[in-house]
């Protein structure tokens, strides 16, 4: 595989709640448009170590350095730019039950400023894509989960984003669902974005080629292996 720039460093990281690591030293780059899954039993740290890299939490010790920005150094107004370059997708969706799915896609858009027209234009070109233009005007209380997962792998995705972390998005969906929202995300793999995947789903990680695996055990980065 051909070599590129890391677009995601750790350097020493720990994370500690309390007298408790969360994360303990831990060391990785992730190559600009690598595939990943970050595996581990329950309170190993996966979720953990997601949070630290979009920074929805700082790190205890050690910096983080993602799409060329140190997270230990960045400035409040810096915070959008960072987000900007990075879609997240939850386990449970995160959807505004009161808003559309057309909405919901379209918060990224709105406040990242976009105009109108052009916001339309990149939303429903990432609903035909994810299947879900046919719900545009649907509130998520009314869809399936895994029509869910759809719409939040749509929001996560409309902003171009170079970096998507999924945090167990296919946890709580059937076979099939899972399967297509791994379709999904690596239709845009092949587009150019980084990808790192939570999951404890075996199945889906070893039936997917050219990802690569990191094992994390009680907060420790213990193993890394590649697919073939």
């Amino acid at each position: 595989m051909e070599r590129r720039d890391p677009i995601i460093r750790l350097f020493n990281v720990s994370k500690r709640y309390g007298k408790k690591y969360a994360l303990k030293d831990i060391s990785m780059d992730v190559d600009a448009g690598e595939f990943i899954f970050i595996t581990g039993s329950s309170g190993a740290g996966k979720s953990t170590l997601m949070k630290l890299i979009y920074l929805a939490e700082r790190a205890s010790k050690g910096q983080i350095i993602v799409d060329g920005m140190n997270l230990d150094r960045i400035s409040h107004a810096r915070v959008p730019f960072l987000r900007r370059s990075i879609g997240v997708i939850f386990q449970d969706f995160k959807l505004i039950p009161n808003r559309t799915v057309y909405g919901n896609v379209a918060l990224v858009l709105e406040a990242a400023g976009e105009k109108p027209s052009g916001i339309r234009r990149r939303v429903m070109r990432v609903l035909e894509t994810t299947g879900m233009a046919d719900k545009v005007n649907a509130f998520p209380p009314s869809l399936s989960g895994g029509e869910q997962q759809r719409v939040a792998v749509a929001r996560a995705v409309v902003g171009n984003p170079k970096i998507i972390l999924a945090d167990e998005p296919t946890g709580s969906l059937d076979s099939e669902s899972a399967q297509a929202v791994l379709d999904f995300l690596m239709q845009y793999h092949d587009q150019g974005a980084t990808i790192l995947i939570v999951s404890h789903n075996m199945q889906l990680i070893n039936s997917t080629v050219r990802a690569r695996s990191i094992s994390l055990s009680d907060g420790a980065l213990v193993g890394t292996a590649r697919m073939l």
